[in-house]
């Protein structure tokens, strides 16, 4: 059953509130996050808007049909997500030409910045704009949020140490909108540019955060992972990030996705030492854990990773991490190939229960005019997974948690590519119907970690003749972050060499 805040607020005699998707002027809240609307005046019809409404009035219909008979297919493969998304936001009739368009300057790393003072030497911190910021709107890069939402009353509960420490915040980053987007694409701000390489996608959720590190404007930054949203960017701009274990770093103040099995919050840094200082700022005393564990294990050696390979990974990306590991001196344990077999159904879970969540949070928007086109066949999307394979999905999350518990029994880390393919590049023609969003959803290999709620480590490693480096991924047990990050130091400290 779906709360009923979490439900599309779709009133059949109400056309300004199917346009606009949502009943403004009252306080709602969903799942335990408050939303905050201000009154906004309905805009005068054009026919353009009534055009709009007829074609979402007739999609409403059709898609109901649709989704019934999705329902006696099964869970659609991954390999038509594609046709599935394109079709959806086509039928919809909604948001080929969005409203708003609102491009940010420069990198558009930043939707708010506060350039730091020059000449204090302390901590750059960047937070994305999911994150809430006392004083500050939390767009959740949505253009639609910041035309109607109020200022944060106060911090989100991840912002505590760092305030009390009086760390210098530059400002709320870019990101995908709603944060349920793998491509860091944004419609209304614009896209973050990539500072490896123009042409690239950023990643994302948290693009705004890859690309203000990695272009030297934060030092550190917080973000959010439920699918991979920090381990992607992470990988496409060259950086660390941690995702971390699911509940350890609470939550509330962060707008979610899918807050009960998968969100997360977790460090960005542009390298490891800056990303245990971001560790530290979210947890109490992780300083002192993490050189615990360089005292318990200073050098590779006494490490045992266990190598995940996965069949349809690009050669010259496990050569890179292979050549890492070796540089490194880890223990290098080869796992069996029915591993691989549960980390693909897991990771085809994992998918389902993140989109289900992107409807669960966001369904209310489905047919609001503000609401990028990319964004809403997500949620679509979403809606069908809900429908045919969320409760299935979760009834298999406990053997796969049982199965990495037995791994790790044998092995301190596994390791894998976080992407299985190089980062894409960015579309020459941007349809906006989510067709990068379903090829990553291929290619990443993070949403299955967050399924089982482990943590895990992406950092960069050197690829062969590549111009870009790939991206290294490091699953630990349950509360291993410090362990993950020593691993981390040593690979780095290695291919520096």
């Amino acid at each position: 059953m779906i709360p009923s805040e979490a439900r599309p607020l779709i009133n059949d005699n109400a056309e300004s509130e199917i346009s606009l998707g949502v009943r403004f002027g009252e306080r709602r809240h969903l799942l335990g996050v408050r939303a905050r609307h201000r009154p906004v005046r309905a805009a005068t019809p054009t026919p353009a808007r009534e055009h709009a409404f007829l074609a979402i009035a007739l999609a409403k219909t059709a898609q109901t049909s649709s989704v019934a008979r999705m329902k006696q297919c099964g869970r659609i493969g991954f390999k038509w997500l594609p046709i599935v998304l394109a079709s959806l936001v086509l039928c919809s009739g909604c948001s080929i030409l969005p409203p708003f368009n609102k491009k940010l300057a420069g990198n558009r790393a930043f939707i708010d910045y506060w350039p730091s003072d020059p000449n204090r030497k302390e901590l750059r911190l960047a937070v994305k704009d999911n994150i809430d910021m006392k004083g500050v709107v939390t767009t959740a890069g949505s253009g639609f949020f910041s035309q109607t939402h109020q200022p944060a009353e106060k911090d989100a509960a991840c912002l505590a140490i760092a305030r009390r420490r009086k760390v210098q915040i530059v400002g709320k980053t870019n990101m995908t909108e709603f944060a349920i987007s793998p491509s860091g694409m944004n419609e209304y701000f614009g896209t973050p540019v990539n500072p490896l390489k123009r042409n690239l996608i950023p990643g994302g959720s948290s693009s705004g955060n890859a690309v203000a590190l990695a272009s030297g404007m934060a030092d550190v930054a917080f973000g959010t992972d439920s699918a991979g949203s920090i381990r992607v960017p992470a990988a496409c701009c060259g950086i660390v990030g941690l995702k971390t274990t699911f509940g350890l770093i609470p939550i509330q103040g962060v707008y979610p996705v899918e807050p009960k099995h998968l969100d997360t919050v977790g460090p960005i840094g542009k390298d490891i030492d800056h990303t245990v200082q971001g560790m530290d700022l979210l947890q109490e005393g992780f300083a002192a854990k993490y050189a615990a564990a360089k005292a318990a294990k200073p050098t590779a050696g006494s490490i045992r990773v266990g190598r995940l390979k996965l069949k349809s990974t690009d050669p010259k990306i496990d050569q890179a991490i292979d050549d890492a590991l070796a540089k490194a001196g880890f223990q290098v344990v080869e796992l069996d190939e029915s591993l691989s077999d549960k980390f693909e159904q897991a990771k085809k879970d994992g998918t389902t229960v993140a989109a289900a969540g992107a409807w669960i949070s966001d369904g209310r928007f489905e047919f609001a005019l503000g609401v990028a086109a990319r964004t809403k066949s997500v949620i679509q999307y979403g809606q069908i997974n809900y429908t045919t394979g969320y409760r299935s999905a979760l009834a298999r999350r406990s053997a796969w948690q049982r199965t990495l518990s037995k791994v790790f029994e044998k092995v301190d880390l596994i390791a894998l590519p976080t992407l299985q393919k190089t980062p894409p590049g960015m579309p020459l023609l941007n349809l906006r119907i989510g067709i990068m969003e379903a090829h990553l959803l291929q290619v990443q290999n993070t949403v299955a970690v967050n399924f089982a709620g482990n943590p895990a480590l992406a950092i960069p490693v050197p690829m062969r003749h590549g111009k870009v480096p790939s991206s290294l991924q490091l699953i630990g047990p349950r509360l291993a972050e410090a362990d993950l990050l020593n691993a981390g130091r040593l690979v780095e400290d290695a291919v520096k060499r």
